[in-house]
C-alpha cells in the first residue's frame, strides 16, 4: 500500500497551490494523510478529491470544519496517528510523541506538522514522521512531503523535496 503525507499546505495564504509533482503522488496514492494547516475549506476539498481515501487532522490554521485534532488509521499493518503538534518549538516532540501513546497502540507511528520541518525520528520510543510543507510555506526552504510503502507491518519511507 502506497501512503502519501502530507502537511502544512496553507493554500491559498502562503501558496496559491500544491505544486504538481505532489498533487500527483497524492493522486496516485492508496491513503493520504494530512497533519492539518490546509488553511481552508477548499484546500481540504481540493486535497479530498485528489485522495483515494484520506485521514486528515486539523491544523492551528484550519476552519473549523470537523476535522479531528487527532487520527488513527491502520494501513498494512502498520498503525499510523496523526495531530498538527501546534503549541510552542519547545516541548513539540513531547506533544506528538504523547498523542501516539495516548491514540494508538505500541509501536503507532505519530504523523504530524507544524514546523515546516521535514523530520523522521524516534523520540522516547515513539517514531515521528513530519513531512514539512507540502508548499515551501515560510519558515520552510523548500516544498517537501513524503510517501511510505506499507505492508505486513513494515513501512520503507521516502522523502520528496522541490
Amino acid at each position: 500500500m502506497n501512503v502519501a503525507i502530507v502537511s502544512d499546505t496553507h493554500v491559498p495564504s502562503r501558496a496559491q497551490r500544491i505544486p504538481e509533482e505532489f498533487r500527483e503522488l497524492i493522486d496516485e496514492a492508496d491513503h493520504v494523510i494530512h497533519a492539518g494547516d490546509f488553511d481552508a475549506e477548499s484546500t481540504i476539498a481540493d486535497v479530498r478529491e485528489l485522495a483515494s481515501e484520506l485521514t486528515a487532522v486539523r491544523g492551528n490554521t484550519d476552519p473549523q470544519v470537523g476535522l479531528p485534532a487527532v487520527a488513527s488509521v491502520e494501513l498494512g499493518g502498520v498503525e499510523f496517528v496523526a495531530t498538527h503538534g501546534a503549541g510552542s518549538a519547545r516541548g513539540y516532540e513531547d506533544r506528538v510523541a504523547n498523542a501516539a501513546r495516548q491514540h494508538g497502540s505500541d509501536g503507532a507511528i505519530a504523523v504530524s506538522g507544524h514546523t515546516h520541518e521535514m523530520t523522521d525520528r524516534t523520540h522516547r520510543g515513539v517514531r515521528i514522521l513530519n513531512p514539512g510543507s507540502a508548499t515551501g510555506a515560510s519558515p520552510a526552504t523548500r516544498a517537501t512531503m513524503m510517501t511510505a510503502d506499507v505492508a505486513d507491518g513494515a513501512i520503507d519511507v521516502t522523502v520528496h523535496e522541490l
